[in-house]
């Protein structure tokens, strides 16, 4: 039989046959290139991979505004500049000085503002995972719809990320910086405090984070977070804030304290 007929009988299987020398047998060789059929699929890009800006290493926030809500617990009834409603201050009037130091305070809504340092790290390559010393908390934000969404709530909820470009829509508040931002959405949270004084936020709410890395005059290296809180059962309106965090070179200062449960 020809080589020519034993092709047309392969079909869209091509075996690519030789008669081996002298002995009239015929030896099957392995497809190769475009005539062994088509390749196998390549699997997508990874969100590390594909980073638009690298937020991993060891960070320190730097209070350099609020820093009367933020370094140190405010007095019962200190809620300016909350937007609270009705509710919101009925549930802010609940808290006692005895209360603080509880996790409430460490919740995802407030952690970011914290006076703390920052572990930041690829758990897996579609998972970031950001670690607080204050409060020793854990954060997992989650690209490309990965991972199994809980339907329990927790004080650090669960966190959908993506990456913005620039000429890619962006966040719609101007141009984006150069490289992108890292956009993250959390929900499923467990109530919590905006500030260590109690000023709450429910189990409604629903953060947007946007984070943007940057290089001072001076060489440091930098990321702010800008954090969007929004909680119709607390909240007349969004609550706003940005935090900024600065590059260490090690974890040397690392200092870890825990939080207590609430009883």
């Amino acid at each position: 039989m020809s080589n020519r007929k034993l092709g047309m009988i392969a079909g869209p299987a091509v075996i690519a046959m030789a008669v081996m020398a002298g002995s009239g047998q015929l030896a099957a060789q392995a497809p190769q290139g475009r005539a062994g059929g088509a390749a196998a699929p390549q699997a997508p890009p990874t969100a590390q991979a594909t980073a638009a800006i690298d937020l991993t290493g060891n960070w320190v926030s730097v209070v350099n505004e609020d820093w009367r809500w933020r370094m140190v617990t405010p007095p019962k009834g200190d809620y300016a500049s909350v937007p609270l409603n009705a509710d919101g201050t009925k549930q802010a009037d609940t808290w006692q000085p005895s209360m603080d130091g509880q996790c409430e305070a460490y919740g995802m809504a407030g952690l970011m503002r914290m006076p703390t340092r920052l572990k930041i790290g690829w758990q897996d390559p579609q998972t970031l995972k950001i670690e607080t010393d204050a409060g020793t908390q854990t954060r997992l934000l989650h690209f490309g719809g990965t991972g199994v969404k809980p339907t329990a709530r927790s004080l650090q909820g669960w966190s959908e990320a993506e990456w913005e470009r620039p000429g890619g829509g962006g966040r719609g508040r101007g141009p984006l910086p150069p490289g992108g931002t890292l956009k993250a959405t959390t929900t499923m949270l467990r109530a919590g405090w905006l500030r260590k004084n109690g000023v709450p936020y429910s189990a409604d709410a629903t953060v947007t984070e946007y984070f943007d890395r940057f290089t001072s005059p001076t060489g440091e290296e930098w990321f702010s977070v800008t954090t969007i809180v929004h909680d119709p059962k607390f909240l007349n309106q969004d609550f706003v804030t940005s935090s900024h965090f600065k590059k260490e070179a090690d974890a040397s200062k690392w200092s870890p304290s825990t939080c207590r449960q609430s009883s």
